[in-house]
């Protein structure tokens, strides 16, 4: 394993990090009244976009999965047409798991799918801008020791990390408190967005301490 391979890992996520950061100022500038608590919604569409296309463009430049063959453009608009519609089933599913786990049924549709896009962002995006639309190779780097490269490694380690925020962002939503962030799904968000930080800043670090011991098999 090389440093340089790490250093490029390392780069790529803090500007993914950059990316939420953007989200929470530049709109801001152009949108009165912006504010991560007050305008949540408005919010949760901007951090996704930036996340998602600062996703699709460090991954089209820094391609780790670059493939030799040369694909057709018909190939090429299959595969993103795959991307859109698994991204879409991932939203859904999330929100039908949202339900089934208390969320509000019938009030605040808008707001449980917008927290379904928002952790489909962190965790599927990723996914299919590394793996692309193939269910195998999901299996296979979720799998134990399934890994084949330090990208597929901090995958593992930014969805877990994106899945434990979000779902201890909601242990203080039924605590008598009346804050403003425990309105549904405020404090799940935020958990899911930290947790999706602390996964792109740790999976480096995590990486670099173990590259002595990390082993991965050829493809």
């Amino acid at each position: 394993m090389k440093d340089t391979d790490i250093k490029r890992l390392l780069y790529t996520h803090l500007l993914c990090i950059f990316s939420i950061i953007l989200s929470v100022f530049i709109p801001s500038f152009f949108l009165e009244n912006f504010s991560i608590l007050e305008t949540h919604l408005t919010w949760l569409c901007i951090c996704s976009g930036f996340v998602t296309a600062i996703n699709l463009v460090l991954y089209l430049v820094v391609k780790p999965n670059a493939s030799s063959k040369r694909s057709s453009l018909s190939h090429k608009v299959t595969r993103f047409l795959k991307c859109c519609i698994y991204f879409l089933m991932s939203c859904f599913t999330f929100h039908i798991v949202f339900v089934l786990y208390g969320a509000p049924l019938i009030e605040l549709v808008l707001e449980t799918f917008l927290f379904a896009v928002i952790l489909s962002t962190f965790t599927t995006i990723p996914c299919l801008c590394l793996l692309g639309p193939n269910l195998k190779a999901w299996l296979r780097v979720f799998s134990r020791n399934g890994v084949t490269s330090i990208w597929e490694n901090s995958l593992q380690i930014t969805t877990i990390s994106s899945f434990a925020g979000a779902w201890l962002g909601a242990l203080p939503i039924p605590l008598d408190w009346e804050r403003p962030w425990q309105v549904w799904p405020i404090s799940c968000t935020l958990g899911a967005t930290f947790g999706y930080v602390a996964g792109l800043v740790t999976s480096p670090l995590w990486i670099y301490w173990n590259r002595k011991q990390l082993t991965y098999k050829n493809n």
